[in-house]
């Protein structure tokens, strides 16, 4: 409180005096902290003086000088900051690297090692002279700092031969006996002589492809080039020649193929499998093609790469009609259907047999007509959707406790019947038992199917399309020697696919048609280009596969020459007959009153967002008022507190449960969102609806 009075008798003094003032030096620090609007101020004067100006009353001061403990500094105009210069930072220091690494094993954390290429090379010698399994593997990651033991089961391995010093371990010597039967496969993988390396290990290993290009820093040898392919891709004809994703695609689409999955289909009750009617193997073939001869999965036709008045635009393809009556690509589909005869607690069990009229579910007698008098229905009987194949009763899921209720009461029927959208005919009935000991029915059901619109082909590159149109023979296009194509196929669909392998295997399968050989196409040891144009000169062709041909709807000769050839086409099982659906009216939901979803349930074709905007684009909104209304419905609204009023159908009266007597409003609106308002008070919310007439 002192220093504070004695600041203020010292203000006061300083504003006392008039006239001009000497501007004085100013000296540093005496400005306190926390007065901002003092600019300048008075010099110290020594004690019991004061200075003396004419016309000016003498004051008397007393000495300030504990008026500040420190020197108080003067608040000074601000001046212009300097652009500072850049500062530049100092490095900061790289973390020091770990003197060891992380051992994971199967993705475990195991512990560290210092000697990191020791423990891993110390690893792969006991691998390779079997004192630890050889279906271990290694990898080490440096980036990570990590090292990765695996020997868990669904790893991708594959064989490869172990080189040391630039020189691989399969020698001259070890072939000799492998050939005279001395030593077998797993005698070299146990002596170190071929290891199977996975995908991670790989990642450490330097392997050649060949053995003149092996050099000390390699670590293993491929025992052959085509190797690199899974099973599907070693099917592919020429694949170095194409694009990489139309291998895969190509691989993928072999497995979807149509043909002889087994010889003993005849026999098999798989529950859906297709077969190959007339299955061909291939004429331009691979090293797999051989050993895979006896399950073909598809038949050499012959192309012809030109448009035809655009139906095969868009990857499309166009067959010749002809040549699928005399039995192209025709196949026959098998579904197999089974029942158990079911033993329930109480001794009841279903009844196989035909079922007694009234009980609950009977569909009808001509529904049984077609079997016999044990509920089963005989061979070659034609059959379609909801057909009852067995007939069956069961006993209710609940029984009543009455006890004179009548014992066709207590019974439903259960028959097993043909899924909805196929057809076919009764190709063979099995009964047997399951390890229950339950009897056990099994049908299985043929189907016919002959290439229609929209069936899904494709060649061994990756090449699909659907069938667009079906032309008849006469009005396909020919050569002057006779020859029709059985399939068009756009020359739009190689430049940009880059499938270069596609027009080798033409080439090469006219070469073969032609020489009566077949043609080895097999990953980079196949037939050369150069061979193939020289075996179609030598008999007389020209060497590029082009020919002249002729318009069979008009006889005028093309233009152009076309590429025509013979290639392996393949089946797909994308057929229309399983895929194509549409209905108008049918089974909805018990929860949402919407129709159900997916073709086995006979569900409505859903109208989404996207397609709602393409309506209204087109001006086809009034459309929108029926495609939108799968689930229109009616409910009472009350006019007084806004909720959903109660209709009592057995009194024909309708009240609200909260007010009850009022007047209540028909509202036509969506079950959908009544759904969402009885969701709405689940969760403690009021929904009011407040009605008007409009």
């Amino acid at each position: 409180m002192k220093k504070k009075s004695l600041v203020k008798k010292f203000f006061k003094i300083r504003h006392m005096k008039k006239g001009p003032v000497k501007k004085r030096p100013v000296k540093a620090g005496l400005v306190k902290k926390g007065i901002k609007h003092v600019a300048k101020a008075k010099p110290r004067m020594k004690a019991g003086h004061a200075k003396k100006r004419p016309g000016k009353v003498k004051t008397r001061v007393k000495s300030v000088k504990p008026l500040r403990k420190k020197p108080v500094e003067l608040a000074k105009k601000p001046k212009a900051a300097k652009p500072r210069k850049p500062v530049k930072e100092a490095p900061r220091p790289k973390p020091p690297k770990p003197k060891g690494c992380d051992i994971y094993f199967n993705g475990r954390f195991t512990g560290v090692t210092g000697d990191v290429e020791g423990f891993v090379n110390d690893i792969k010698k006991k691998r390779r002279l079997g004192i630890i399994s050889e279906q271990v593997n290694i990898a080490h990651y440096p980036e990570f700092g990590e090292i990765r033991i695996n020997t868990d089961s669904g790893r991708t391995r594959r064989p490869l031969i172990i080189v040391e010093n630039g020189k691989h371990k399969l020698t001259p010597e070890i072939l000799k006996k492998l050939e005279k039967g001395g030593i077998d496969w797993n005698y070299m993988v146990n002596h170190g002589i071929i290891e199977y390396l996975d995908a991670e290990e790989e990642e450490n290993a330097y392997i050649a492809m060949y053995e003149d290009g092996l050099t000390p820093e390699h670590t293993h040898l491929e025992m052959n080039p085509m190797a690199l392919f899974g099973v599907s891709a070693t099917l592919i004809p020429y694949p170095e020649y194409n694009r990489g994703d139309r291998i895969n695609y190509g691989a993928k689409m072999v497995g979807q193929a149509i043909g002889i999955p087994a010889t003993n289909f005849m026999i098999r009750t798989d529950t859906k499998f297709n077969i190959l009617i007339s299955p061909q193997s291939p004429l331009v073939e691979t090293v797999t093609d051989r050993i895979f001869g006896d399950y073909p999965y598809g038949q050499n036709i012959v192309i012809a790469i030109m448009c035809w008045d655009g139906y095969n635009l868009n990857d499309a393809v166009v067959l010749n009609g002809s040549s699928v009556e005399r039995g192209m690509f025709r196949s026959f589909y098998f579904r197999t259907y089974d029942t158990i005869k079911k033993r329930y607690w109480g001794g009841q069990e279903d009844e196989i047999g035909i079922p007694e009229p009234g009980i609950k579910g009977h569909r009808g007698e001509a529904v049984y007509k077609d079997l016999g008098e044990d509920g089963i229905i005989n061979p070659e009987i034609a059959v379609g959707s909801d057909s009852v194949l067995i007939g069956k009763t069961s006993p209710l899921r609940f029984l009543s406790g009455e006890e004179f209720t009548a014992d066709i009461e207590n019974k439903r029927e259960t028959s097993l019947t043909v899924r909805y959208g196929e057809k076919g005919i009764v190709d063979k009935v099995l009964i047997t038992e399951n390890l229950d000991g339950n009897q056990m029915i099994k049908i299985r059901i043929r189907d016919e199917r002959i290439p229609e619109l929209g069936d899904k082909f494709a060649s061994r590159h990756g090449q699909k399309g659907v069938v667009s149109l079906l032309v008849p023979h006469q009005d396909m296009p020919f050569t002057r020697d006779g020859v029709v194509p059985d399939i068009i196929f756009n020359p739009h669909g190689i430049p940009s696919r880059m499938t270069i392998g596609q027009l080798l295997e033409i080439l090469a399968g006219k070469a073969g048609a032609l020489s009566g050989s077949k043609i080895n196409s097999s990953a980079f040891a196949h037939m050369k280009e150069e061979d193939i144009r020289k075996t179609m000169k030598d008999m007389g062709f020209r060497n590029d596969g082009k020919q002249a041909l002729y318009d069979g709807r008009t006889g005028e000769m093309y233009k152009v020459l076309i590429f025509t050839g013979m290639v392996y086409f393949m089946k797909l099982d994308h057929m229309v007959a399983d895929k194509i659906h549409a209905r108008a009216r049918g089974p909805v939901t018990i929860l949402t009153k919407q129709p159900t979803e997916g073709r086995a349930k006979r569900g409505g074709l859903r109208l989404g967002e996207m397609e709602q905007q393409c309506l209204v684009a087109h001006g086809a909104a009034l459309t929108l008022k029926e495609r939108f209304s799968s689930d229109s419905t009616t409910i009472p609204i009350c006019n007084r507190c806004g909720l959903v009023a109660i209709h009592d159908r057995a009194k024909n009266k309708t009240y609200c449960g909260l007010c009850k007597d009022s007047e209540v409003t028909w509202l036509r609106t969506s079950y959908a969102f009544k759904l969402a308002m009885d969701e709405l008070k689940s969760m403690g919310i009021y929904p009011q609806i407040r009605t008007k007439e409009v």
